[in-house]
């Protein structure tokens, strides 16, 4: 399959993310499974060898054993119908040691939108199934894969990467994560469409996966022009208290003098989260003391996130040690199959040469074989000399059979 070898450096990552590229963009590249199954099916057809492809809301990156880099960049251009000028704009490539330190980083939460989230972990988890089960994975991406996993663990358990949270707006996105089961399946309303709005409507869609977002804010045009750009819903102010009844999820970030939600606005019969990221508070006090409702403020957010970052941070030397000693110990694995490789090649010549007339004699050629390989083999590992294996294993082949 493709006239290369299947080693480190035909190992390639392309891909794009929150880094660089708005969820707009982001969105143009995502991979549905449709597309994932024709993307396999035709790398196979341009002898690709191995592929996975990695497709959330904060990126999308095919990785894959290739002949070059493009083949797959322009597979998932083909896959997505965009032009592979505007991927090269805001991709980001990566080959043999850099694409598989990548993935670890991926893997472990450093390259998270989030610093230290493991969500991530479970998506690559999908990917690896889906391309396993239409025979995109082969033995290289198997191994790397179990290896990412392993790394992953070893930093959950030794460091305090995915401790706490780092801000106010991802304190509120961590907190509805955690307290809301199935959230992307929740009515959310969020009112107000500031920097602060904005962002947090941003980070449900991305981040959360919620598409039920209905937005409200004082002037109705610039709910309705952020609202087409996410598609997503708009409703004008005069229409607040029929949002407040439908959402399960009320997120608040006006800018109003005093609170614009209370108590006697709030009658659904269900369970409501209410997190008021206004500042001073848009939401009265008086709602904490309701049935079924539970509210945070930006105090409280506050109180969840601070140090948190810097304590992260302070983690992030000891993920990276991890990461290169699992890092050492895979490029040690794709060294030593190069050289299970290169012995396979050498046993191949020398059965070819006791063949020939000159180098026949005794019956115990299989046992001088193994002998030289056994040596080569010894040389190889403390020694990377490229060209000289063949010509040594040949004479050592011939002096053992004199001697």
């Amino acid at each position: 399959m493709g006239d290369y070898p299947k080693d480190l450096q035909h190992f390639f990552v392309a891909g794009i993310s929150y880094k660089k590229s708005d969820s707009g963009t982001r969105s143009r590249f995502a991979i549905s499974n449709e597309q994932y199954a024709w993307i396999l099916a035709a790398a196979k057809q341009r002898g690709i060898a191995e592929l996975f492809i990695l497709s959330t809301c904060n990126r999308t990156e095919i990785y894959g054993i290739a002949r070059d880099i493009e083949q797959l960049v322009v597979l998932l251009c083909e896959a997505t119908g965009e032009s592979t000028q505007l991927f090269h704009s805001i991709a980001y490539l990566h080959r043999g040691k850099e694409a598989v330190q990548h993935l670890f980083e991926v893997a472990t939460g450093l390259d998270s939108q989030i610093l230290g989230d493991y969500e991530i972990v479970g998506q690559i988890k999908l990917a690896i199934k889906f391309s396993k089960e239409n025979q995109g994975i082969g033995p290289f991406i198997e191994r790397l894969y179990n290896q990412s996993l392993q790394t992953s663990k070893l930093v959950k358990n030794n460091t305090a990467l995915s401790s706490g949270t780092v801000s106010v707006s991802f304190a509120a996105i961590q907190y509805l994560k955690e307290q809301v089961r199935d959230v992307a399946a929740k009515n959310v309303l969020l009112i107000g469409t500031g920097k602060i709005g904005r962002n947090t409507c941003k980070n449900l869609v991305d981040y959360l996966g919620c598409r039920n977002i209905t937005l409200v804010n004082r002037t109705y045009e610039k709910a309705r022009e952020l609202a087409q750009e996410l598609n997503i819903r708009a409703l004008p102010a005069e229409q607040l208290n029929e949002g407040i009844a439908d959402a399960d999820i009320i997120v608040v970030a006006a800018n109003a003098d005093e609170p614009i939600i209370r108590a006697a606005q709030l009658t659904a019969p269900k369970q409501q989260w209410i997190i008021d990221l206004s500042i001073p508070n848009n939401v009265h006090p008086e709602v904490a003391d309701l049935p079924l409702k539970n509210l945070l403020n930006v105090d409280q957010l506050s109180r969840m996130k601070d140090e948190t970052l810097q304590m992260r941070m302070n983690e992030v030397p000891k993920a990276r040690t991890i990461i290169s000693t699992q890092m050492a110990e895979f490029l040690d694995w794709c060294k030593m199959r190069k050289q299970l490789a290169v012995l396979g090649q050498v046993k191949i010549k020398l059965e070819e040469i006791h063949t020939c007339t000159t180098f026949t004699s005794s019956d115990d050629t299989a046992e001088r074989i193994q002998k030289v390989l056994n040596t080569m083999a010894a040389k190889m590992r403390v020694r990377n000399e490229r060209g000289c294996h063949y010509l040594e294993a040949i004479n050592d082949f011939i002096a053992i059979g004199i001697n």
